[in-house]
């Protein structure tokens, strides 16, 4: 059966045609593709289109919320928490939602390469209607981890007798009707479900490559809601009718990713004059359009406890870069590049277009790095090639867009990013006694006086190069009404939504 209904189609290059819903279905375009069903990998779309739910959810501040659990606590000792499961709550498939069904996936999870390795964890297991999970030391942070889209909790009718994924069977108010990978999927309304009753009663995601195809979707009505878009997208539907744009500061950096082993980029000096060499303001206006995305920092105000207003900012200042590389060895060639030690100053930089603002930073900074006497030589792949670059080592630079706020209060990512020698999304052949100390202490409690120290030493350091901040974007159709945009990208809040009068 056929998932796409006749009528006009879309041709969306490597996807084939894209057709709109029927009448009643709100139509999500967004980039991003289901390249499987596997929670770690593709379980992000499952928990914006509300089909499946965590144990925790947050506010638009990053405050705990209950969900799934519908409380927690502590030992003493901070090694104990347990989270007391909702009672009366099923899964689509009638599959009663209790710890002992609950915790069929989060152990698979705690198997699974994701963001419950990083916690210590040495046994959970399911005691009297609640999740116990023991660590091998505190971890204050722990119940942001059980917010993340890859601890999302499905019957267990979606695992094989293999234990993979063989569907999604969730437990939010909408259930899975039809799926087609890697392109799109159908929803509709869970009978069972007890919360606030959706006016939306189907949704249907699809995966559109192309920034332009989104908006012309948007535009011709063929999408209800469309999602990274582009600045030219972004201007050519300003004045569309029928549609209308939202926007919303996301904790999300761009950045550039350095391997800190690299024979020229392990000296400090070299990575600080690359900084200098990259022209914030101008990236941020001629291609966001929006002079305040420049990224003065690691952490954009969007992540308030973690932004350092007082932080002396990152500059703009090529001839201290070429100062800096001067000071560190280099000598130019005839064509103006950089040479040391019988070498030529040669990179490749890595980068994807999920982001579709990437390619065109990332071409912009190839131009900076030749300014300063850098040849660059840019690579568009994919989203993959920079963790697999990382855990090879033959990654030279990636620039990469990371979300802060996957896990809504970010030390749990920052220790997995940046200690011990760095993460497919942080640092590389990298580290920092000072860093590591005051992210030890995050992770038992500490607060404020530890970020700020976390953000100066990478700010001095420089594994990674913040170049811009991320401001999320999407045309909405005016036959709804009530959308908001979730900070920390969890849900597309379809739910909350309603069909306009």
């Amino acid at each position: 059966m056929s998932l796409l209904p006749a009528g006009g189609a879309w041709a969306d290059p490597g996807h084939g045609e894209v057709t709109p819903a029927a009448a009643g279905t709100v139509t999500v375009v967004g980039p991003w593709e289901l390249t499987g069903l596997e929670p770690s990998r593709s379980g992000y779309m499952f928990t914006r289109m509300e089909v499946t739910q965590t144990l925790l959810d947050v506010d638009d501040q990053g405050r705990l919320l209950p969900a799934l659990a519908g409380n927690w606590e502590v030992s003493d000792d901070q090694r104990e928490w347990r989270f007391f499961i909702r009672q009366g709550r099923s899964f689509h498939d009638g599959t009663p939602l209790t710890a002992t069904t609950a915790l069929v996936s989060l152990k698979r999870a705690l198997a699974t390469p994701g963001v419950l390795q990083l916690a210590g964890i040495t046994d959970m297991y399911a005691e009297r209607g609640s999740i116990v999970v023991r660590l091998a030391r505190p971890l204050a942070p722990l119940p942001y981890l059980f917010t993340h889209y890859s601890t999302q909790v499905l019957a267990p009718s979606s695992f094989g007798q293999d234990g993979r994924v063989t569907r999604i069977v969730g437990s939010g108010p909408y259930r899975i009707k039809t799926i087609r990978l890697p392109q799109q999927f159908d929803t509709e309304l869970f009978d069972g479900w007890n919360g606030a009753h959706p006016r939306v009663a189907a949704a249907r995601y699809i995966s559109v490559s192309r920034a332009e195809t989104r908006a012309l979707m948007a535009q011709s009505r063929q999408a209800d809601l469309a999602f990274t878009l582009d600045p030219p997208s972004i201007r050519r539907l300003q004045h569309q009718p029928g549609v209308s744009l939202k926007a919303q500061d996301l904790p999300r950096t761009t950045f550039l990713k350095l391997n800190a082993g690299h024979h020229f980029l392990r000296d400090a000096r070299v990575r600080q004059a690359i900084s200098l060499g990259v022209e914030r303001d101008g990236i941020a206006k001629a291609l966001l359009r929006d002079a305040d995305l420049a990224a003065t920092q690691l952490f954009p105000p969007a992540l308030a406890q973690w932004h350092q207003p007082a932080l002396p900012p990152l500059r703009h200042d090529p001839a201290a870069a070429r100062r800096l590389l001067a000071q560190a060895g280099f000598r130019p060639g005839t064509d103006g590049i950089l040479w040391r030690d019988g070498r030529r100053f040669a990179l490749k930089l890595h980068t994807f277009v999920d982001r579709p603002e990437l390619p065109l930073i990332a071409s912009a900074i190839q131009e900076e790095m030749r300014q300063i006497g850098i040849a660059v030589t840019v690579i568009v792949g994919n989203s993959s090639d920079i963790p697999a670059g990382h855990r090879s080592g033959s990654l030279e630079m990636g620039l990469v867009a990371r979300n802060f706020g996957t896990t809504p209060d970010p030390t749990a990512t920052m220790i997995g990013d940046y200690t011990a020698g760095g993460g497919d999304w942080g640092a590389m052949n990298w580290r920092d006694a000072a860093l590591d100390q005051a992210l030890n202490q995050l992770a038992v409690g500490a607060s404020g006086e530890q970020r700020a120290s976390v953000a100066a030493r990478l700010q001095s350091q420089l594994p990674v190069i913040p170049v811009v901040w991320y401001r999320q974007t999407v045309a909405v159709s005016n036959r709804l009404e009530g959308l908001s945009i979730d900070p920390f990208e969890r849900s597309y809040r379809i739910s909350t939504l309603k069909w306009a009068q």
